[in-house]
């Protein structure tokens, strides 16, 4: 022992000489992270998205909603961007003109910033999304596009800031586990709490909390990104809110001060939190998500290495067979004045196009963080046979988002779309898209994944 100390103290001597504390003298590369962030909540009274049948404007604020901002540098240089929002989803108007304003004012390449709607029910109307479901005044009309103006101005802003601070950082990731999510197509919602108490619940869910962890170069927290595959339908007043997505964020900055909590929702399309329909029960399922997060965070994570492998595409995903105009014609006359608006929209790209499109430009991306960890991020509202399926076949280390980039649709998976229904199909005609999707949709988005997957 003694040998071994005569050998050691002219080593620390030595490198404390060359000012190389010990704990600290290889260079060790390390992650650059630079977070932002903007309140977005209106500031006049305005639409809410998500349900069809509100029928006047907000009437107030719960829970204040916001766009966040985390940039990220490997070692190498490599730079992206998650932007997390409280809005119900953007079209792919709105989400291309905030990526391709980031590219310029930014530097950081557009499809290498993702954008992630928490898809709460008790956010504003953007843009053109869901476009078919709303029937407002032109006078209402305006104030939601001077939103959305002011919304990409938000986020723009919020996204140079999050590259100019930009500095050293480490990243570190787990999953945890909450398990208020219920899968709608199987179990009545009348039924959920007697079913969930005698174990009697149905069909797929997911109920993984992914989590990244980001801590400064001294080790000390700085940001929680997490996700959950839950719709956030909790809430359908007429007061803005995060729903439960919005509570867990707020959570867990009141418990760590100073740090930015961001929420990526997962593939929850047919996913509801039930029971519902109370202010008590969001907030009780935010707690508890937000607790899952903090269990996850003092276990043991997974530390990732400063790489960043970034992959995005976007593929036609082809509609099925297109309604001939005789049969818009027919629906323009129905009793449903949803099928008119989807109708004479329809009948409209006719006249203005001679033809209705055949397909949609779905975006999707692919990041491979410290070669460990893949994050994938799905354009639309995907249900959970996507997640499953993907973290069983891609296994350990997956991450499934989903609302990302534009929110054009329900994407169903080929069991889903065998079924039918809403998520099947139906909701096209809230959307504004002229039909299904084609039956082979499951299999195009996974291949479309593999490819982009570093192997």
């Amino acid at each position: 022992m003694k040998h071994f100390r005569s050998l050691w103290i002219p080593l620390i001597l030595a490198l404390i000489e060359l000012g190389c504390p010990p704990a600290r003298c290889s260079a060790e590369p390390v992650w650059k992270a630079g977070l932002a962030r903007r309140n977005i909540t209106p500031t006049e009274p305005l639409w809410l998205s998500g349900y069809g049948s509100r029928d006047h404007t907000s009437e107030g604020t719960r829970l204040p909603l916001w766009g966040k901002v985390l940039a990220l540098e490997s070692a190498d240089g490599q730079r992206a961007m998650i932007i997390s929002l409280d809005v119900v989803g953007l079209d792919r108007e709105t989400a291309q003109q905030v990526r391709q304003e980031l590219q310029a004012k930014a530097g950081i390449q557009a499809d290498r910033i993702a954008i992630c709607s928490s898809h709460t029910h008790t956010g504003p109307v953007v843009g053109r999304n869901l476009d078919t479901m709303y029937f407002f005044s032109a006078e209402e009309g305006a104030k939601i596009k001077r939103y959305t103006h002011r919304l990409q101005e938000h986020l723009i802003q919020a996204g140079e800031e999050a590259v100019r601070n930009l500095t050293n950082a480490h990243l570190s990731w787990g999953v945890g586990w909450e398990n208020f999510g219920v899968n709608r197509r199987n179990n009545p919602e009348p039924l959920v709490r007697a079913h969930r108490a005698a174990g009697k619940l149905r069909g797929p869910v997911d109920y993984d909390v992914p989590i990244l962890r980001i801590t400064d170069a001294q080790d000390q927290l700085t940001a929680l990104i997490f996700g959950y595959a839950c719709h956030a339908t909790v809430l359908d007043d007429y007061l803005f809110s995060g729903d439960y997505p919005g509570f867990a964020q707020a959570e867990l900055e009141r418990r760590h001060p100073g740090v930015q909590a961001m929420f990526l929702a997962g593939c929850g399309a047919d996913i509801n939190p039930l029971p519902r329909r109370t202010p008590e029960l969001a907030e009780a399922y935010g707690r508890r998500l937000a607790e899952a997060v903090l269990r996850t965070t003092e276990g043991v994570l997974t530390r990732l290495p400063p790489q960043l492998e970034l992959g995005a595409s976007e593929i036609e995903l082809p509609y099925d067979t297109l309604p001939s105009r005789e049969s818009l014609e027919e629906k323009a006359k129905s009793a449903d004045k949803y099928v008119v608006a989807y109708a004479k929209k329809m009948l409209r790209e006719l006249d203005s196009r001679a033809a209705l499109p055949k397909s949609y430009p779905y975006p999707l991306s692919v990041w491979r963080l410290g070669g460990q960890l893949t994050w994938i991020a799905l354009g639309g509202e995907v249900v959970v046979d996507y997640s499953l399926r993907l973290k069983r076949e891609l296994g350990p280390g997956t991450w499934v988002s989903a609302y990302s980039h534009d929110v054009m649709a329900y994407i169903p998976s080929k069991r889903v779309w065998d079924e039918g229904g809403y998520e099947g199909g139906g909701a096209m005609i809230y959307y504004g898209l002229p039909t299904r999707w084609a039956g082979d949709a499951e299999e195009r988005i996974i291949e479309a994944v593999k490819k982009l997957t570093p192997r």
